[in-house]
């Protein structure tokens, strides 16, 4: 019987394997979205949802768990201040697995694993960002006429 073997492989030895689950939780942390194939992201999806469950309870164990298994100090501080509490209501759940189609190359199963509502991060900064640029639009119009009053 093979009872509770169920971790992937991914033909690599267990140093490689290690190294590529703490690289890519790392970057889905950083960078909110990433592009690999479809067994690597079913495989780091455990580790994100672990780390992100460490967030929930921000305290310094838990911040010195996820600093032993995330690569950058600044991964670190992103989970517990940003993720921490974007996350801190919903039960689990936290990423989601999207399929993409075959790679060009090699035609291997590409897929995208992403935070759950970092699209709505995006869109909120986008939009913040839109509206700076008008208000700062309106204001180098305005200023302009107001000087123009005063001469």
């Amino acid at each position: 019987m093979r009872h509770r073997f169920g971790n992937v492989k991914l033909k690599r030895d267990i140093g490689s394997r290690n190294s590529l689950f703490k690289n890519l939780t790392t970057s889905v942390i950083t960078e909110e979205r990433v592009i690999t194939t479809v067994p690597k992201a079913k495989a780091i999806q455990p580790f994100v949802e672990q780390m992100i469950t460490l967030a929930k309870r921000d305290s310094l164990h838990t911040r010195r768990q996820a600093a032993a298994f995330l690569q950058t100090p600044a991964a670190v501080k992103k989970l517990f201040d940003t993720l921490g509490t974007r996350f801190g209501q919903r039960a689990g759940g936290y990423t989601r697995i999207t399929r993409l189609g075959p790679r060009k190359g090699d035609g291997a199963e590409l897929a995208m694993i992403e935070l759950v509502g970092s699209e709505l991060v995006k869109r909120a900064a986008e939009r913040a960002k839109r509206k700076e640029e008008r208000l700062k639009a309106q204001q180098e119009g305005r200023e302009p006429e107001e000087s123009d009053e005063k001469e």
